[in-house]
């Protein structure tokens, strides 16, 4: 198999998508899969090529830039097996032409992102919509998001592969722990962290407002992790009640130190794909309180952590409660209970195997 890869998510762009997109592409490559990437960059600077990953800066006239990279790959298009559309606006645009005008089966990857808010788009709506009914396979990383797609485009196989984590590869060093026990010993508190970017759709003031509401905020220290939402540094200012710790966006590495901080991992997610961060903190044996959004429902349940309907403000408060409540003796069992979760069903390896199904399955 070799495949025509199309993404605008790849490093060193930022952030959760260009980590997953990373990790899958390393992983079939692992398995023997040829994948040439080409990255639909925002950019500016010229296109380039270098081990296996083709820039394409998409500039001022995205139109001229896809169109001129068919250019260039027309002439050597035949040596492909299949095109794989994997999140954003362009790559669901540009790669069901291409697979078309191949004559190659398009694999379309959907994130979260692409479909959650793509299908209330005046502008997104359309493209997303073709892409996945011009799609000889749909991968989805929630199992709630396939019914969903088949309503959309009936007759289109879909598979539930959910992301992985290699967990070999993600711990926390001995003096990263030592130096976050002491911190956390400081200010008496057990530490609650919302990490990433935290968009609208996190929920983060939901979970802000169950502190308050469910007179808990004297319990937590809120560890804010990444780009706020906007409103929120102006709720923070009106409750001071409320202790908080507000850290900018890092990279994901950078962040095992922020983990190592966190008694508990919030993800009050209104939607949502499965996050890296809920895999992250799960692996590191941190328990989590989360809704059950899109993929958090088929990580998360009460023998790993707090879960709560999505948007429940109701249920939001009771999750928090209980988690108030819990002894160290109980959390330490979550976290543990987690980290297995994630090593047994969750693996990398398990991440890749699905797709060569997929792949494999579709000719």
């Amino acid at each position: 198999m070799r495949l025509l890869w199309v993404t605008e998510n790849y490093p060193p762009s930022p952030g959760g998508m260009a980590n997953s997109c990373d990790r899958i592409v390393r992983g079939l490559r692992g398995a023997g899969v040829a994948v040439d990437v080409v990255h639909l960059s925002r950019r500016a600077g010229p296109s380039r090529s270098a081990a296996g990953v083709r820039t394409v800066p998409l500039g001022e006239d995205p139109e001229h830039a896809l169109r001129l990279l068919w250019t260039s790959l027309s002439g050597s298009i035949g040596k492909y097996t299949h095109v794989v559309a994997f999140g954003g606006t362009y790559p669901l645009l540009a790669a069901p032409v291409y697979a078309a005008w191949a004559g190659l089966p398009l694999v379309t990857l959907l994130r979260g992102n692409d479909f959650d808010t793509g299908m209330f788009s005046l502008r997104r709506q359309p493209v997303v919509l073709e892409a996945l009914r011009a799609s000889a396979h749909v991968c989805v990383v929630a199992a709630s998001t396939g019914p969903q797609v088949s309503a959309l485009a009936p007759g289109v196989p879909v598979s539930w592969v959910a992301n992985g984590i290699d967990t070999e590869d993600w711990q926390i060093l001995p003096s990263e722990r030592a130096g976050a026990a002491g911190w956390r010993d400081s200010l008496g508190r057990r530490t609650l962290g919302l990490i990433g970017q935290l968009k609208n759709k996190k929920g983060v003031r939901l979970l802000l407002d169950a502190l308050v509401a469910g007179r808990h905020a004297e319990r937590f220290h809120v560890v804010l992790a990444g780009e706020l939402e906007p409103g929120i540094e102006e709720w923070l200012a009106l409750h001071p009640e409320v202790e908080y710790t507000a850290l900018p966006f890092q990279d994901r590495y950078q962040l095992l130190s922020v983990y190592a901080g966190c008694d508990l991992v919030a993800l009050p997610s209104f939607y949502d794909g499965l996050p890296n961060v809920a895999l992250e903190a799960a692996a590191l044996g941190i328990p989590l309180l989360t809704s059950d959004a899109g993929g958090l429902a088929d990580l998360v349940d009460d023998a790993i952590g707090f879960r709560f309907t999505a948007g429940d403000a109701h249920e939001c408060r009771a999750a928090v409660h209980r988690a108030a409540l819990a002894t160290d003796d109980e959390l330490a069992a979550l976290g543990a209970a987690g980290a297995r979760r994630v090593r047994d069903r969750f693996d990398v390896a398990a991440e890749t195997d699905g797709y060569l199904k997929v792949l494999a399955a579709t000719q």
